[in-house]
């Protein structure tokens, strides 16, 4: 039995436990275009085993838009989907909601200054979300992808109000301050977790690593420094993983 075999063992025993899970390259392989990303079937299975048993929460916890999240994951409650970054709960009336009128001011001048920086710039995509702008550069050639994170790192990226999330091909702009790891205190408190389980893959999962405690367990996915205690390789990694904790929590 290896080390995250026992760990996953020692967390099924908890109380009340919380299963909290980034979703593109955690339950979903990474694909070209991220409208056509969906969960694996047997990490589906096992979300909605995990949503089905006694004192036992699950919820996704992305930095895809709260509507795209629920489109592409296929899921809602029991499971709980939490968008932006933690800037969106499915419960609560959105990250729209807590814009002020300067907020909505800088939300709508950062729109309009991205748009016109990425006009033309083949391969970059916006996605609109309530409290911000991600500009997408997977599909884009590598100068263009550099070019453009270069342009608005230098340009929206740096004005007053905007913060700023990189991930993977992908910089993500908001006007209000959020974070998977404050996401993740928030629901943690909410349902009175004794553990929590996080699994994510990129950079801006570190923030969800850095507010675990001992007695839960952070799984990071694929290659690159982490705050995880344990690794997995890939998307069918987790959902083995996931079905593991179903059978002992089960048991």
């Amino acid at each position: 039995m290896t080390a995250l075999d026992e760990a996953v063992r020692a967390l099924a025993a908890a109380p009340r436990l919380l299963v909290a899970l980034d979703f593109d390259g955690v339950l979903a392989p990474i694909v070209p275009v991220p409208a056509d990303a969906r969960p694996l079937p047997a990490a589906a299975a096992a979300i909605e085993a995990l949503a089905a048993l006694p004192d036992t929460t699950v919820a996704l916890v992305s930095g895809r838009g709260l509507a795209n999240l629920a489109a592409v994951s296929g899921f809602g409650p029991p499971v709980h989907l939490i968008g932006s970054h933690g800037g969106e709960f499915a419960d609560a009336d959105g990250a729209g909601s807590m814009l002020d009128d300067a907020a909505r001011a800088r939300l709508g001048r950062l729109s309009a200054e991205l748009r016109e920086l990425v006009a033309g710039e083949p391969g970059v995509t916006l996605e609109d979300k309530p409290a911000g702008v991600a500009v997408h550069v997977r599909n884009a050639e590598r100068a263009v992808a550099a070019r453009v994170l270069d342009a608005v790192r230098a340009g929206p990226a740096s004005r007053a109000g905007v913060e700023t999330t990189p991930g993977k091909e992908v910089l993500d702009l908001a006007v209000l301050e959020v974070s998977k790891g404050s996401a993740l205190d928030r629901l943690r408190e909410r349902i009175g977790a004794d553990a929590v389980f996080f699994a994510g893959d990129d950079v801006t999962d570190e923030t969800a690593f850095a507010r675990l405690r001992p007695g839960d367990l952070g799984v990071k996915v694929g290659d690159g420094d982490t705050a995880a205690e344990h690794r997995v390789p890939d998307p069918e990694a987790v959902a083995a993983l996931l079905e593991e904790l179903v059978a002992a929590r089960t048991s």
